[in-house]
């Protein structure tokens, strides 16, 4: 597989490596045909994974790798990271102050950003995709920087990346559609919506390896930017959706160790493979 991905170009790798993090969200997406409803403690558990990977990818495929570059590059690194990781969060800060969306559970008329019309379930998709862009942001710039020849940079750790992000995709996926038929959808309707989460993740990963290809020197800009996006929708929606308003604390447990289960998990991958 890798030999067959190192033969296409980095936005073509991109593009293909977010094809698999796309489709492994549909395969996630798909157990609404098998489930109705979904154990609270099951979905704690599954939104803390994912916040364990994104936390770890930020850090060991991100961050760390846009340090080094930085250095490369006869930049500052913790100048460049800092702008970088905070640009990426405040980024995501003001779409998701402008994009009208709501969160699973929510009434419409706690939707968030401009307020509007659109039915409830497109706010709903609307909310599920946002935190997908820095997702495939994040590995269009990984790939796009193998581009560039960097030592620090290589197609087995862009692949990494990409092989996490596609695991927690999977009961993220799960995390959408099951709840999507509880609230009344039906269960192809919810599939469709679930698995449609994940298609801007291509889209963002070209336009990120695209970005980094044309411009060098702002690699490590771009693997920095991705990483504070990704930790702010970790911080904004994945952790407090595990907990809100729910008095089990052996669930809250269960979110707290699918971090640990998921930062381990991506961070083993980033380590052996990168």
């Amino acid at each position: 597989m890798l030999t067959f991905i190192n033969n296409l170009s980095p936005v073509m790798q991109a593009f293909v490596a977010t094809l698999f993090t796309w489709g492994v969200t549909a395969l996630g997406s798909a157990m609404v045909f098998f489930f109705k409803e979904i154990n609270k403690s099951v979905l704690n558990a599954m939104l803390g994974f994912a916040a364990g990977v994104m936390i770890a990818a930020s850090f060991w495929s991100l961050l760390a790798p846009a340090i080094e570059l930085a250095e490369e590059l006869g930049q500052i690194p913790y100048v460049t990271a800092a702008l970088g990781f905070l640009g990426g969060g405040l980024f995501l800060f003001i779409v998701d102050k402008i994009m009208p969306h709501l969160h699973l559970g929510q009434e419409k008329d706690q939707a968030e950003g401009i307020k509007t019309s659109w039915q409830r379930s497109v706010l709903l998709v609307l909310a599920i995709t946002l935190h997908n862009i820095p997702e495939g942001l994040a590995v269009g710039v990984a790939f796009g920087a193998v581009g560039h020849d960097f030592p620090t940079a290589s197609l087995a750790g862009a692949s990494a990346l990409a092989l996490g992000i596609g695991l927690q995709n999977f009961p993220e996926g799960a995390a959408v559609s099951i709840p999507l038929r509880r609230e009344g959808f039906s269960r192809l309707k919810a599939f469709l919506y679930g698995q449609a989460s994940g298609i801007v993740e291509p889209i963002a990963a070209v336009i990120g390896a695209l970005m980094v290809v044309k411009m060098r020197s702002i690699l490590p800009f771009a693997l920095a930017f991705a990483a504070g996006a990704m930790i702010y929708v970790v911080a904004e929606e994945l952790i407090p959706e595990a907990q809100i308003n729910d008095d089990d604390h052996h669930s809250v447990e269960l979110a707290t160790l699918g971090v640990l289960v998921g930062f381990t998990i991506m961070m083993v991958l980033d380590v052996a493979l990168g």
